[in-house]
């Protein structure tokens, strides 16, 4: 299992300055990662770095609490995709999904994945799976399933409870095969993150990536 393949290489924190995103981007093409993930202000320095470069560049939308106005993350996506993002990562309204108005969810997601389908790029959804009860979270799979995204995401890293094995085999279990499950929130060891990729996961979300393939290596050969 070559985890490389799996890691978007992750800085989200409000003071992100441009030499962490220079760091990340870096990190990202010598180890082989699958995208990075950085704030929208960023996302044009990260495209002009990773030029020529196989490595995805992705973004969030309503990030971090998701109750952001469904016009202003329809406006953050468009802006995010001309920008030069290849992927972006949008966290769902949890007020809407926790006073049990599913029909606004699947106004919001409808509107935004006319835009990025329009312009062939990945949707990722972010529902903060801790936050969730069980039924929940299958309500998600469901509705997100049915939308046609690209990815169901667990977690933002910003809540108390991060991605969980037993949340991942959940999503997957009920989310359609062609809609792939990404974990992320606390991963920091190469044990936790092949626990992830076990339960269901093809994308691990997280800024610990070069550790964790450094983990791998004195694994793999048995130091």
């Amino acid at each position: 299992m070559q985890l490389n393949h799996y890691i978007d290489h992750t800085v989200l924190k409000p003071t992100t300055l441009v030499a962490d995103v220079e760091k990340i981007c870096d990190e990202a093409r010598q180890h082989g990662f699958a995208a990075v993930c950085v704030p929208p202000p960023f996302v044009k320095t990260a495209k002009q770095l990773l030029t020529g470069s196989p490595v995805k560049i992705g973004t969030v939308i309503g990030f971090p609490f998701g109750y952001s106005a469904i016009e202003a993350k329809i406006a953050e996506t468009v802006l995010a995709i001309i920008d030069g993002a290849d992927e972006v990562d949008m966290v769902i309204n949890l007020i809407a999904l926790k006073n049990n108005d599913w029909q606004y969810l699947a106004n919001e997601i409808n509107h935004v994945m006319q835009v990025v389908k329009s312009k062939s790029k990945v949707i990722k959804i972010i529902i903060e799976s801790g936050l969730l009860t069980d039924d929940e979270i299958v309500k998600c799979c469901e509705l997100y399933g049915a939308a046609g995204i690209d990815y169901l995401k667990t977690s933002t890293g910003y809540a108390e409870k991060g991605a969980t094995p037993e949340a991942v085999k959940l999503m997957r279990l009920h989310l359609p095969a062609h809609v792939q499950v990404k974990a992320s929130g606390g991963i920091r060891s190469y044990e936790f993150a092949v626990s992830l990729v076990k339960a269901g996961a093809t994308r691990l979300g997280c800024s610990s990536g070069v550790a964790i393939v450094q983990q791998q290596e004195t694994y793999s050969t048995g130091y």
